[in-house]
């Protein structure tokens, strides 16, 4: 508003202004702002995951490279760790435990050393999950992106690494007499099921440990008992056959038991379909299903925390 004065001169009104009285809620509406950093639907998340695949896969594959990069041996690394684990529960479970009881020689080491492989692609992706958030907050606060990013990087660096440790499990399986045949075939459908497993849990575990980091100091002891109860070492039926049954189902259907088992039963000449639970194949594509979908909503209705506080 203006007015002209006695001098001619004009002078200004105050007027009142079009926002007045509007919330701050109200202006931000006004004039298209939005929350920074605000979830988005659960649609939308995945198309923006999927936009930034490229991105997933490299950073996997970055870490990968970088794990042993100040070891002398490098990339041999990802084969002789979980070789040497399997090496180490040999000695203490097979020769001085006797847990290889009800299975043959040949069977047996095999059946071992596909169980530690197995086992350490879960336990590693847990691990990592759980630092996904927590140990990249610098990365987190600088960029917006799908935050669901990290811990599916690194769920994949850990398969990836599994593909190469894959070589010594194929040759240890061929040392003792299971040789290349149709059921080797299953152990595709085997790595994807578990793959999607390990993601869900992945993602469940980097939301937890944002809000705590300390719980990367007590996932080892929970990833360590999980170890000895999935029948890494011995064979579950076998080895509690005087046991009741109830408790040898309830830890052959456990998801990391069901994983081992499968692969065992692809891989392994001697370890046949008795050694499986009931509906084994069910089971798997249900822990998958449920983990992976169920993992991947609970991380995403926490977005928006993630690298605040």
């Amino acid at each position: 508003m203006s007015e002209t004065t006695h001098d001619a001169t004009v002078a200004l009104g105050t007027g009142v202004s079009s926002d007045e009285g509007l919330t701050a809620g109200g202006l931000a509406a006004k004039y298209g702002l939005t929350v920074s950093g605000a979830r988005p639907s659960l649609v939308e998340y995945v198309r923006q995951l999927w936009d930034r695949r490229h991105f997933i896969l490299a950073f996997s594959r970055a870490k990968l490279t970088a794990q042993y990069s100040q070891a002398k041996l490098g990339q041999l690394w990802q084969v002789a760790t979980p070789l040497l684990n399997a090496a180490v529960y040999f000695f203490i479970f097979g020769m001085i435990l006797k847990a290889n009881r009800g299975l043959d020689h040949d069977v047996y080491i095999p059946f071992l050393v596909t169980g530690v492989f197995v086992f350490t692609f879960t336990q590693s992706s847990v691990m990592a999950g759980v630092r996904a958030i927590s140990g990249n907050l610098g990365l987190v606060r600088a960029l917006h992106f799908p935050r669901a990013s990290l811990p599916i990087s690194f769920a994949l660096q850990q398969l990836q690494q599994l593909l190469y440790s894959m070589i010594v499990l194929f040759a240890v399986a061929a040392a003792f007499g299971s040789y290349p045949d149709l059921s080797w075939l299953l152990i595709v459908p085997v790595l994807v099921l578990q793959f999607l497993f390990n993601t869900g849990l992945a993602l469940i575990f980097a939301r937890a440990g944002s809000r705590t980091p300390d719980l990367a100091q007590l996932m080892p002891f929970v990833m360590r008992t999980w170890m000895y109860a999935s029948g890494v070492m011995f064979s579950i039926p076998i080895f509690l056959a005087d046991k009741p049954q109830w408790l040898a189902n309830v830890l052959q259907l456990n998801p990391a038991a069901i994983y081992m088992d499968l692969m065992r039963f692809a891989l392994i000449e001697g370890y046949g379909s008795e050694n499986l639970p009931d509906h084994a194949w069910a089971v798997a594509l249900g822990w998958a299903v449920l983990i992976a979908f169920g993992g991947f909503v609970y991380f995403w209705k926490a977005e928006e925390r993630y690298g605040r506080g």
